[in-house]
């Protein structure tokens, strides 16, 4: 298939091209060769690439700053997904947005089917569950695909912060009552490239199985790595953000079972492997 991947600078997009070329032909834009707040470029765009599926994994992912900066989240995170949604209607192109666990409110107690209620409490939250609205409104061929607690080779995340705050400190505090699944962009970019081979079209929740606190998740981190931290427990409101967070925001990967793919790996197993990688770096 002609794929066409859009975001492919971000940590999931590098994951999405090396995964994706494998056993298609990919063409990519990046945050300097298209605005995807610019209707007509990204129709004209979109046109000249002529691909099967358009992956779009470009967004405004910053949660705090989105509370601050409300009308840039809504622009790229709302309007700029239905520009990509339009874009791909005209010349019937599949389309794949990435969006996120923040659609809920964390509430639950338990994991979220794709069929759960959404009620984003966040600017972020909110402006990506009007982008998955547009593409439902727009397109029949889609697949949503909400992930969580993303981390990976080709950008910040949490496993590198751990790791770079026990260089300068042997004392941290991780909030232990925020309860998700954290998710390898390799192993979620592999699903995604088995997703895309059938017209399984509709919502799917992709994370790796097994599910942690941010506390669980570093404690973890420093076990795999060998490196021994006096690691305390917190809650949330001992670390206060200008946007909210889901207490609760497990995925349950109901239709992706439901279709018949394999389980993805714990994100312990995954974690391993991530962290050879940094190891190897050295």
């Amino acid at each position: 298939m002609k794929v066409m991947i859009i975001g492919s600078e971000g940590m999931l997009g590098h994951d999405l091209v090396d995964i994706l070329s494998k056993e298609n032909e990919i063409n990519t834009t990046t945050i300097y060769t298209l605005d995807i707040t610019d209707i007509e470029k990204t129709i004209k765009t979109v046109q000249e690439i002529n691909p099967d599926v358009v992956v779009h994994a470009a967004a405004f992912t910053d949660v705090d700053e989105s509370e601050s900066k409300a009308d840039l989240a809504y622009k790229v995170n709302s309007l700029g997904t239905r520009n990509v949604a339009v874009a791909c209607k005209e010349i019937d192109s599949a389309m794949v947005y990435i969006c996120t666990d923040y659609v809920f409110d964390g509430t639950k107690g338990s994991s979220y089917y794709e069929y759960d209620q959404t009620n984003p409490q966040s600017i972020y939250g909110k402006t990506k569950l009007a982008g998955e609205i547009y593409i439902r409104d727009i397109l029949s061929k889609f697949y949503i695909v909400r992930t969580s607690w993303l981390y990976g080779h080709h950008g910040p995340n949490f496993v590198k912060t751990m790791l770079d705050l026990a260089k300068t400190t042997d004392k941290i505090s991780v909030v232990n009552d925020q309860i998700g699944s954290p998710t390898y962009t390799v192993d979620l970019a592999t699903a995604i490239a088995e997703l895309i081979k059938k017209p399984l079209y509709g919502i799917y929740h992709i994370t790796n199985s097994e599910h942690c606190s941010w506390y669980e998740f570093a404690r973890e981190i420093f076990n795999v790595a060998g490196i021994e931290v006096d690691l305390t427990p917190v809650k949330t409101e001992e670390f206060p953000r200008p946007a909210p967070r889901p207490k609760y925001s497990v995925l349950e990967n109901y239709n992706w079972k439901m279709e018949g793919f394999n389980k993805i790996r714990s994100y312990k197993e995954a974690l391993k492997d991530y962290m050879k990688l940094l190891q190897l770096e050295k």
